[in-house]
């Protein structure tokens, strides 16, 4: 005679987790000109669920004026003061991912405040790649320049063995997605406990 299963023994269904990040530090982004910085930035903002933060933003919103504006009339030794004003009231604040202008991390007090208060990122993209995306803009005031591939060159030359004091490197290539250079700050992260932690919800 068959018997019906009353069901003991069976697993009742698991809940549903959801993963959260519990961000420790606020997140800098380093890099060249073209790097992608801003816009890594908000998407990597967006997958940790913190506030995302442009130091050059910052200064703009605080002269009123664009940061080419500030290099003509001002110089860019007073740009860069402001800078660092503006990066130390951010590191400051509530840990978030925190995108720099492209000269931001060769300021030894710059590097220093960020190691100290922060984690710094470097978006490691090669001379070709850059140059492919900034060529077309003229947003740029360093490459105002008679040769701006020359110039784009010689900065590149002197900046990256500085952006490679970074904490943590993270290599841009290529036909690879913003999402995706996003995803893989993030999965370097995780091997920074101190930095970045998932939990389960």
């Amino acid at each position: 005679m068959q018997t019906r299963n009353s069901g003991k023994g069976r697993q009742a269904p698991r809940a549903a987790t959801t993963m959260s990040w519990n961000l420790k530090k606020t997140i800098v982004l380093v890099g060249m000109m073209g790097a992608g910085k801003s816009a890594v930035g908000r998407a990597l903002a967006q997958v940790l669920h913190v506030p995302f933060r442009d130091s050059d933003a910052e200064i703009e919103k605080a002269a009123n004026m664009s940061v080419a504006e500030i290099f003509s009339r001002d110089g860019e030794a007073f740009f860069r003061q402001k800078e660092y004003q503006v990066i130390g009231r951010l590191l400051d604040g509530q840990p978030c991912v925190l995108s720099t202008g492209g000269g931001a991390f060769m300021n030894a007090d710059n590097r220093q405040i960020i190691h100290d208060r922060g984690l710094s990122v470097w978006l490691d993209a090669d001379l070709d790649l850059l140059w492919n995306r900034v060529r077309h803009r003229d947003t740029r005031p360093l490459l105002r320049t008679p040769d701006p591939y020359g110039t784009l060159k010689a900065l590149y030359e002197k900046r990256v063995p500085v952006y490679a004091l970074a904490d943590v490197g993270v290599p841009s290539e290529p036909g690879c997605s913003i999402h995706e250079m996003a995803k893989r700050v993030a999965a370097s992260l995780l091997t920074r406990p101190d930095v970045l932690e998932k939990e389960e919800a």
